[in-house]
């Protein structure tokens, strides 16, 4: 363990590039490439604050992933029915889940990681057997955990996944620490999630793309001008298993253990608050063939593809 903690410390480094009209800090973090883009031509700030958002994206990532050891999930996820009391910061996190599961009538439920057990979105064909996920659909399920702020009590072999929230809350917490520390526009980009600190003062706004979804036909990319606030994407695009002609998607119903039916190929919102617009996507997602209605009910800007 201690090896494998020396690696990704030794493999975790920020690098500056020059970018049209600004400054461009790069790193990795919560499994995407990241990018904070600074409205300024002096390298020796851009570095600076680039360290800045690289290290508390890194202190989240391994405080949150569920791929670390000794972090607060893994104690909750190791916990065997146990009792579990939470720092603050978890405590509004799950108190945040908790939210997001009643809004979504149970369809968002970061229990629902197990899930992943049985099934695999490589692009394959391994459907699993309907009985392996009703059995594995006995370890999922928000409404069987005891949540009393700060003390969590989970069922032996069930899971928490953050994953759905954390990068979201990444980049709203970057965008913070940025906005506080430089007078500078800087665009915080986590993997097509992102944020704006303030409106820019050398651009009309910032310029950002969404993805094309795959597909047999190319299609563009639709080009974005954001001056305040943020936007979070959600999709299926890469991750899907194909059988028979029938395209299962990533977003799984938590309830049913099965892929939602009708989800869009890829939802974008704008909001406020990075947080606030993935939220929004996702739920969008899991409205299945309703999205775009959930979203027009929420009079949100949005961009879906299917």
């Amino acid at each position: 363990m201690v090896a494998a903690l020396a690696d990704r410390e030794a493999a975790r480094s920020v690098s500056v590039e020059a970018g049209q009209d600004c400054l461009v800090g790069h790193f990795d973090a919560m499994a995407s490439p990241c990018e904070i883009l600074i409205e300024s031509d002096d390298r020796g700030e851009a570095a600076r604050l680039a360290q800045i958002a690289a290290t508390e994206a890194w202190r989240i990532e391994d405080k949150f992933s569920r791929y670390r050891t000794g972090n607060v999930v893994a104690q909750i996820n190791g916990s065997r029915g146990k009792p579990v009391e939470v720092d603050e910061e978890t405590a509004s996190l799950l108190d945040f889940a908790a939210t997001l599961h009643t809004l979504s009538d149970g369809c968002f439920d970061i229990t629902s990681g197990v899930l992943r057990e049985v099934w695999t979105f490589d692009g394959g064909d391994r459907i699993p057997a309907p009985e392996a996920v009703r059995d594995i659909l006995q370890r999922v399920g928000w409404d069987k955990v005891r949540w009393q702020r700060p003390v969590l009590t989970m069922r032996p072999g069930m899971q928490v996944d953050l994953g759905g929230i954390g990068k979201e809350y990444a980049v709203d917490r970057v965008a913070g620490k940025l906005a506080k520390a430089t007078t500078h526009s800087a665009l915080v980009n986590f993997g097509g999630d992102l944020a704006v600190t303030r409106a820019p003062r050398k651009r009309d706004a910032w310029r950002v793309g969404i993805e094309p979804v795959t597909g047999n036909q190319p299609q563009k990319g639709t080009i974005l001008e954001i001056r305040t606030g943020a936007l979070a994407t959600s999709g299926d695009a890469r991750r899907f298993l194909l059988k028979d002609g029938v395209r299962y998607g990533h977003i799984l119903d938590p309830r049913s253990g099965w892929p939602v039916e009708g989800a869009p190929r890829s939802v974008t919102v704008a909001a406020d608050t990075c947080t606030q617009a993935g939220m929004l996507s996702t739920l969008a997602m899991l409205k299945g063939y309703t999205a775009e209605a959930f979203l027009d009910g929420e009079r949100v800007r949005y961009w879906c593809r299917r």
